[in-house]
């Protein structure tokens, strides 16, 4: 009986590697593919909205072991070590990254470029005056500039003198 599961674990296992391993467009990272990545930059923060599919034999894995992995590899293809999950599916998730863009004071921000570590198909990002949309790319090139929204400006109390 022990055998009969091993085998039946076994095959589960080689049905999720085998088309991962065949793998061979840029816009995959092992068993996912993107789809499209949004991110809207809100002051210092990044929103980012990820569109993608996932092989039909890794869904039972999911049911079974959870998302864990898939979290791991969508991190992995954003190329951000700080970002924050947010939710999660078998076909998008919302990540958060807390200081994305460097803030020149006054509601200035400069949100850098940055490289993903797979092809994107559809990029954009979107900040309060602006929207830039790239094509088959793996990177967000030149960085942009940016006002923070009137009245969203983080607001810092001035500091009481000691007495």
């Amino acid at each position: 009986m022990r055998a009969r599961a091993f085998a039946v674990l076994m095959l589960i296992l080689l049905s999720c590697t085998v088309p991962a391993l065949a793998a061979n467009d840029d816009d995959r990272y092992s068993y996912i593919t993107v789809e499209e990545v949004q991110i809207r930059l809100d002051n210092g923060t990044a929103v980012i909205h990820v569109n993608y599919s996932v092989d039909e034999g890794t869904r039972f894995i999911f049911f079974l072991l959870g998302k864990q992995d898939l979290r791991d590899k969508l991190l992995k293809i954003l190329n951000y070590e700080d970002a924050k999950i947010q939710r999660i599916d078998l076909s998008s998730a919302d990540f958060t990254v807390y200081n994305a863009s460097h803030s020149y004071g006054n509601g200035i921000y400069w949100y850098p470029a940055h490289d993903f570590n797979v092809v994107i198909p559809s990029l954009t990002v979107q900040s309060p005056q602006k929207i830039k949309t790239f094509y088959n790319t793996t990177q967000f090139p030149e960085g942009m500039g940016f006002f923070a929204e009137p009245g969203t400006e983080p607001v810092t109390l001035p500091e009481t003198p000691e007495i």
